[in-house]
């Protein structure tokens, strides 16, 4: 039988948005080298693909285009621990509490994940993996959220012990426990801005090498800081899509990029977005001035996008294999025709590409 065609296909249903991955093509570790990843170049118009290598890339961009990425950097914010019992031991079974942001109440209150929920009420102190530190639980929220006290024991920085004690929050589909390597990798190699529980990955091909051959063809390159939160794994769990709650993310929009890219759309150029996080910043405040960027802006953004939103702002987006029936899966089948993006997953899973954080990417033109 042959596949439901767009004009038959419910694109408010998540159902639409599903597909089949073996679980061998999920890459849980990067390639050795960062710009070695493959490419499938995304012809949106035309409905046509090709294989690409990433740095192919410098070959489809010309100097008059524009990249905009997003400059978010990865705390290593979680941490493992076990909870202190009323007669002073150690219970049995581990902790986990993930670090989102501090509260107004001081940089060592923060608001968290925290699991197992149920037994981590408020007074619980939770005693960390190399007893230098502990956490208090403050507020005990729903499903898995809350308030922690950090206390520190020795080291007076944060700072310096989150990046000596925390680990990386890499995906839960790496179904493996972060490393060190993990704390350069999952990381892209201009991140700059602290804040973020998620990489935004299709920044993780680029390597200074890539970087600096752009910039020597004479294109440009300018940030946007969206801090990517844990919402970016959330699944959907409604059957009508437009029923999904998106979480709110901090963003940063420069005037210096929203410069660029009015000079860029004036001789011509293309507006290349590196992964869904930038293309949903400069979409959301194209959305809050009427419909095209003309200043900068800083906010929480909420924006969903899914087929039947009117992009503004991007012209490219370069972009990884997303999760079945997620909302970055439903971005891109807003970009381009999603019955085609389907067919060009299909033809992913038959090539063999790498799917998702540390897989493979694709670069779609309108």
């Amino acid at each position: 039988m042959n596949a439901p065609t767009e004009s038959t296909v419910d694109l408010f249903h998540v159902d639409a948005y599903d597909y089949t991955l073996p679980a061998n093509l999920i890459a849980s570790h990067p390639l050795p080298n960062r710009d070695d990843s493959r490419m499938m170049l995304i012809d949106c118009q035309g409905e046509s693909y090709e294989h690409k290598g990433f740095k192919d890339l410098l070959d489809l961009m010309n100097p008059n285009d524009l990249l905009v990425v997003n400059d978010t950097k990865v705390l290593p914010a979680r941490f493992l621990g076990k909870r202190l019992m009323a007669d002073g031991t150690l219970g049995e079974g581990e902790v986990e509490v993930l670090l989102l942001h501090p509260t107004s109440q001081g940089e060592l209150d923060w608001h968290c994940l925290m699991r197992p929920a149920r037994k981590l009420k408020a007074g619980t102190v939770i005693v960390l993996e190399d007893s230098t530190a502990t956490f208090e639980v403050v507020e005990q929220g729903k499903e898995g959220h809350g308030v922690v006290r950090l206390h520190l024991n020795e080291e007076a920085s944060l700072h310096a012990f989150m990046y000596r004690i925390g680990k990386m929050p890499i995906p839960p589909y790496f179904n493996r426990p972060a490393n060190e390597e993990d704390k350069e990798r999952y990381q892209t190699v201009y991140s700059e801005v602290e804040g973020s529980q998620a990489a935004p990955t299709a920044g993780l091909h680029f390597t200074d090498d890539v970087l600096n051959a752009l910039a020597e063809k004479g294109i440009q390159k300018v940030s946007v800081t969206l801090s990517v939160g844990v919402g970016t794994f959330r699944p959907v769990m409604v059957d009508d899509i437009r029923q999904h709650d998106m979480h709110g993310e901090a963003y940063t929009l420069p005037q210096a990029t929203v410069d660029a890219i009015l000079a860029c759309k004036a001789r011509g150029g293309r507006v290349f977005a590196v992964g869904t996080t930038t293309t949903k910043t400069l979409e959301t405040a194209a959305q809050n001035q009427g419909g095209s960027l003309l200043k900068g802006e800083s906010g929480w953004s909420n924006l969903y996008i899914y087929p039947g939103f009117r992009f503004e702002v991007v012209d490219a987006m370069l972009t990884n294999f997303h999760l079945p029936k997620s909302t970055l899966l439903m971005m891109i089948s807003a970009f381009a025709n999603r019955d085609f993006i389907l067919k060009v997953y299909e033809e992913a899973v038959q090539a063999r590409y790498r799917f998702y954080s540390y897989g493979d990417c694709m670069l779609l033109m309108r």
